[in-house]
Formats: C-alpha cells, structure tokens, sequence
C-alpha cells in the first residue's frame, strides 16, 4: 500500500455569520500586523468593510492592498511584496475570491522565500513555509477561495500564460467560510465559481492520484453541488442553499487539494492567459468535453458520479453511467447560463495550437486519465469553439 499525504490548514471555521468569530482565531496566533490583500470591488461594494470591522472590534492591526486584477499577475505580487515590507507586516488576512487568495499565497511565499515569482512556477519549488495566511472566502467557486489548496496561479503578463504553483509551503493557517458574504454575488459569478467548484470535483474523482478519502469528499461536493448550484443561481439571497454550497467548496478543496487536478483546468489556464476569461466558465465550458474524452479510458470511475447525481446504476454499464455524467454536466451548465461556444467570448481559431502547447505544460496535466496528443487538445478546444 502507497504512502498518502493529506494537506488541510490547521483551521477552518465555516457557516452562516462566522466571520464575526474571527478576532479570537487570529489573536491566538500572536502575530502583529497584517497585510489585508483583496480588490477594489470588495472595497467599493463594503464587503472587505465587513471584515475589516471585525478586525477592528478586535483591534487587530492591518493595512490594506487592494490592487488585485480578477487573473492576478507578477505586478501585482510583487508589488504587494514591496507593500507589506514597506509597512512591516508579518501575515496576510486575504479576503475575496480566487484572486485575492492566490495573490496572498505568492506574496506569502515570496516574502520568506526570496526572488521572482515565475521561479515558483511548478510543483514544491519553495523551501519556506509562507507566512502565516487567514484567508477569507467570499464566493462559492475556485477552493482557492476555501484557501485549503497546495494550488496557486498567476498570470505571468509578459508570456500571457497561467503558472500553476502546486506547493505545500502555500497552505493558509486559517480559512473562512462565511455564506453571509456570499449573498449579493451576481447570479453569473455564482454560476461559474459553482461550475468551477464541480470541476475540482469530478477532476478528483476521475484522476489516477484518487483514493478512497478524497473520493468521500469529492462526491459529497458534486452531490451538493447537483442539488444546490441552481437553486442559488436562481436566488442569490438563498441562505440555506449558499451555505451548502460552502460546505461543497470544502469538500472539493480537500479532494483535489490531495488527489489532483486534469486536462479541465490545464486547458482553461490557457483561456484566462491568453484572453483574460473567467476561469470558472473556462472550466464550465470544457469539463464535458474533457470528460467524455476521460471516459473512454476510466469509465469505471464514473458510475459513482452518476449514482450520486440520482442515476440508477443498477444494470447499467459504466459506459451508460460515464454518458449520464456527461449530459448531465452539460444540462447544469445550459440551466446556469453558461456560455456553449468559446468564439462568443473572442476566442480566435489561430490560437488554439498555442492554447494547445500550453495546456500540455501545465501543472495540472499529468493529473488527467490519459495524456493526449497536441493534435487531441485542439480537437477538444474546437468542439467548443
């Protein structure tokens, strides 16, 4: 029997109005200041304003940065970098969505790790912990957001490609997940932070680094999810449904954290590198169609998948059972609104041998069933486009 290792940060707090729990959490960590990365638009909006006064009631020192772009790039790392030496933090509170979470992460480690970010591009290139993190969520999506993840990414500007950091050095001290931030998300983020919280999912389930621990929390994610995302695409302010999607992000995030990601996320890195999409509908729209492609080789791993989503296995071939997931998932993403061709959001033909070089590159390759050829990716990239 193989060795496992499972990766989780120390402590997570989750349900609805914890984060006015929050102050205790991190006065037990002894630290002294903190750098409060997120975005503008939280800002504007008042939800950071929610955090920042439970960090006042609890007179918790910080300052903020919030320059983050919704594909975070080396800029904005290292010039959160320059701010929190320049105003003498010692952790970060990241507060917002994947972007917000990834920045923290890159800053972290690049503040006890030295250098530029790219030389972290790959898999345990650091050698330092980061510092510490509490990372705050405030959409039901990427599991970065849960901030549970060894996985980070950036957009390097200059290659126009998405580097993938799979490191355990990266790991948050402590995640939130509040569904009370979560209410006033527009139904199209839900849809796709959702759709992308599915991906992590199923890729879990279906790469060949699964086992029966991650398989547990993966399918209780996509069961959760099955049963949830519509009904809060359709009302955002549903706080019983937000707070099942919450614990579906957890769930996922401690599957993939552990088991691997594949082809979904390797392709959709490339969408956001090279044409700045949102990585939650990059990933709505490729996971059916990577997935009948993983079927052909692993049909057996979908038959729990479908049991789950409500398929009577019983008498069914794995092959009938790999066709239900693969309708369904195009089912739930047409019932949220998910875009169907990549060419209505800019996405030109002449790039697809580039996007396609890429995606077999990435970090989350390997994780995929079976390894295909340039000439398969582009077949997948076009059967979207």
């Amino acid at each position: 029997m193989s060795t496992r290792v499972y990766y989780v940060p120390s402590i997570n707090i989750m349900g609805k109005g914890c984060l006015k729990d929050l102050g205790p959490y991190i006065q037990e960590l002894n630290l002294k200041k903190a750098l409060v990365v997120t975005d503008k638009f939280l800002v504007k909006s008042g939800i950071a304003g929610k955090l920042l006064t439970v960090l006042d009631d609890a007179g918790i020192e910080y300052v903020v940065y919030d320059e983050i772009k919704p594909n975070p790039t080396c800029k904005n790392v290292h010039d959160g970098v320059e701010f929190l030496k320049a105003h003498e933090c010692d952790y970060l509170i990241s507060i917002g969505g994947g972007s917000p979470q990834d920045t923290a992460k890159a800053i972290g480690i690049i503040a006890t790790n030295g250098g530029h970010i790219v030389k972290y591009e790959g898999v345990h290139k650091s050698k330092n912990k980061s510092l510490p993190i509490v990372a705050v969520n405030t959409t039901a999506g990427t599991s970065s957001e849960v901030t549970m993840t060894i996985n980070y990414v950036i957009t390097d500007e200059e290659r126009k490609v998405k580097m993938v950091m799979v490191d355990k050095n990266s790991i948050a001290t402590l995640s939130v997940n509040d569904p009370e931030l979560m209410v006033d998300k527009p139904a199209a983020l839900t849809a796709a932070t959702g759709m992308d919280a599915l991906t992590h999912a199923i890729e879990a389930l279906v790469t060949p680094g699964a086992y029966p621990v991650t398989d547990a929390t993966a399918l209780a994610a996509v069961e959760l999810i099955f049963n949830n995302l519509a009904r809060t695409v359709k009302n955002g302010h549903d706080i019983e449904a937000r707070e099942q999607m919450v614990y579906a992000i957890f769930l996922g995030g401690l599957a993939f954290n552990n088991a691997g990601l594949g082809y979904v996320h390797a392709m959709a890195h490339q969408l956001g590198g090279v044409y700045d999409l949102p990585h939650g509908v990059c990933n709505a729209m490729l996971l059916p169609i990577v997935e009948e492609e993983n079927a052909k080789y692993v049909p057996e791993k979908f038959r729990s998948i479908a049991k789950v989503i409500g398929f009577d296995v019983n008498g069914k071939s794995d092959k009938g059972c790999a066709d239900y997931v693969v309708e369904s998932l195009k089912k739930l993403s047409a019932e949220v609104d998910i875009p169907s061709k990549l060419s209505e959001l800019g996405v030109d033909e002449v790039d697809l041998d580039l996007l396609a070089e890429n995606s077999m590159k990435d970090a989350c390759a390997p994780g995929n069933p079976f390894i295909p050829t340039k000439e398969e990716v582009i077949a997948m990239f076009k059967k979207i486009l």
